[in-house]
């Protein structure tokens, strides 16, 4: 900022931001907290769903165009975007200006800089990873080696002929900054200058992003390439490419180094019926295998009917009426924290009680409230498994011989009778009511009856029974994984081919067996020379294209 220009107004301050080139994850920590701080958003359309989440719940993202008659006499207007900032910093808020990529090298956001700088405004820059960088990066194709190749930025929209004529009179590895319709021109702006036809040439479309596809070829098979692939002519032409020009580039190289669409999963899109506070860790671990999860919760958890029954229990826990409390579900944690702060208590009102908890996520919601669980099951996570590591009732060590355990309306009985059976008595409280969730949108039910997900993931035979009743079957094309045997013999009642089934009952353990179906698949297609194709893509009338 110059800090001799005049600050005619109470002014803001402004944040110009680099949100990168498509991943979420590739947001900086600078930007995160950026964004959190900030009073107004405005984001480049691409990237305002990146940077939105980070934002406070109700920050103001205008998009219109700022009224040019509100601007003061002597301001210089600007349009757009441009306007937004300038009014929005003049009115003493605190901007985000995020663009894509980078604000340097991708975003043009000079003038906007400018226009802080001349009315005094403070404005810093937050770099973000520009997509002629980070692009490259994810199609597995590295700018530099040991030889230290130089490496020249082309945007081909502005790029002149003695821009096309440097850069291929040299040896330099080129990035061309392009449209999925323009490749081949720019190809042959470089073939003409100079470089051989026969260079390797990559083209990635959607980088960075679940949606990306690269291409290899040269320079002068380029057109041919895209045509056999039957991505031209196509009206996404005009969507964005970073291409790469030079031997770091080879397909024998890429086919070793392209980590990110080599993923088990990469671009699934895998249906998740449960709740998003159920799910969370569930869709991370789908993530991490290159999926795109949709959560869609099938069943909704009320309170019960008659809450005299959770009441008496929670006041006998604090009263010592119980030697152990066991949790089967996340949901049993929830239920019983809920009625704690009813009554203004808190974790330290399970002192001297046993606490037991059936799974890693109960445990960890457990621990969330202040609690660590004193058993946990060392083998199968079940009430079976738990059952296993319980120790009967014993009177000399045992001063009470009494059990609470907060459920829902719905659960079995295995966790009672064996309580019993080991000398317990139990208090089997209602804590919660599990009833059917409401139906999906009317996009997300088409999706799932016309095949639109390539893999839905039921973890019980209530999650199957209820997609079906809200949303329908699943099409036939769509990949059908089972938590275990009673949830596959379910679903299978209900016209379901079952492709894959979880080792052992555990969320975790059925996304890894699915990411292993996934790499099978992959791997079978590339051992007889096939495309890799997701399952979606088998149904009919679709087709395999890159979209925007």
């Amino acid at each position: 900022m110059n800090p001799t220009a005049p600050n005619h107004f109470a002014s803001g301050q402004v944040t110009f931001l680099g949100a990168g080139p498509g991943d979420p994850g590739l947001l900086t920590l600078r930007a995160v907290e950026a964004l959190a701080s900030a009073d107004v958003l405005i984001a480049d359309p691409p990237v305002l769903d990146v940077v939105r989440v980070h934002a406070r719940a109700h920050v103001d993202t205008p998009q219109a165009s700022a009224d040019e008659a509100s601007i003061p006499a002597g301001v210089p207007a600007l349009r757009d975007t441009a306007n937004l900032v300038m009014a929005a910093a003049r009115a003493g808020k605190r901007v985000v200006r995020a663009v894509a990529g980078d604000p340097g090298l991708d975003g043009n956001v000079a003038e906007e800089m400018l226009a802080c700088a001349a009315e005094g405004i403070v404005f810093e820059v937050v770099p973000g990873i520009a997509a002629a960088v980070g692009v490259p990066a994810y199609a597995g194709v590295p700018l530099r080696d040991a030889q230290g190749t130089d490496v020249r930025f082309i945007d081909a929209r502005t790029a002149d002929d003695r821009c096309w004529s440097e850069v291929g009179a040299s040896d330099a590895t080129a990035v061309v900054s392009t449209t999925l319709d323009s490749v081949a021109a720019a190809a042959g702006e470089l073939v003409t200058a100079g470089r051989k036809p026969d260079t390797p040439l990559s083209v990635t479309v959607a980088g960075t992003t679940t949606r990306q596809r690269t291409w290899t070829a040269t320079l002068g098979s380029v057109a041919q390439v895209l045509k056999s692939a039957k991505v031209l002519p196509s009206p996404d032409g005009g969507q964005p490419v970073i291409a790469v020009v030079g031997e770091r580039c080879a397909a024998a190289q890429r086919d070793q180094l392209s980590w990110f669409e080599s993923k088990p999963l990469f671009g699934w899109r895998v249906l998740v019926p449960r709740t998003k506070e159920q799910a969370a860790s569930l869709s991370d671990q789908l993530v991490s295998y290159g999926a795109v999860p949709h959560e869609v919760p099938t069943i909704a958890v009320e309170p019960p009917r008659t809450p005299q029954q959770m009441e008496r229990a929670v006041k006998g826990l604090v009263t010592g009426r119980y030697e152990w409390i066991a949790f089967t579900s996340v949901n049993a944690v929830k239920a019983v924290r809920e009625k704690f702060e009813e009554y203004g208590l808190d974790a330290r009102a399970f002192a001297g009680i046993k606490v037991a908890a059936v799974g890693e996520q109960t445990a960890k919601a457990l621990v969330a409230f202040g609690v660590k669980p004193d058993l946990v099951p060392s083998g199968e996570q079940s009430a079976a498994g738990l059952l296993e590591d319980w120790p009967p009732y014993d009177p000399v060590f045992d001063p009470i011989d009494r059990v609470f355990l907060p459920r829902a309306d719905i659960a079995t009985e295995t966790l009672v009778a064996g309580l019993i059976e080991l000398g317990w008595e139990v208090d089997d409280v209602t804590a919660y009511r599990t009833v059917r969730a409401s139906p999906p949108p009317a996009e997300t039910r088409e999706a799932i009856k016309g095949g639109g997900f390539d893999a839905v993931l039921f973890t019980s035979s209530s999650t199957v029974r209820n997609l079906v009743g809200i949303a329908g079957k699943p099409h036939n094309v769509t990949v059908i994984a089972c938590i275990g045997p009673a949830t596959a013999k379910t679903a299978e009642e209900h016209g379901l081919r079952v492709d894959v089934m979880s080792p052992e009952p555990s969320v975790h353990k059925l996304a890894e067996a699915l990411a292993d179906f996934g790499a099978a698949r992959r791997d079978a297609a590339l051992e007889a020379g096939d495309p890799v194709t997701r399952p979606s893509e088998r149904r009919p009338g679709s087709r395999r294209r890159a979209r925007s």
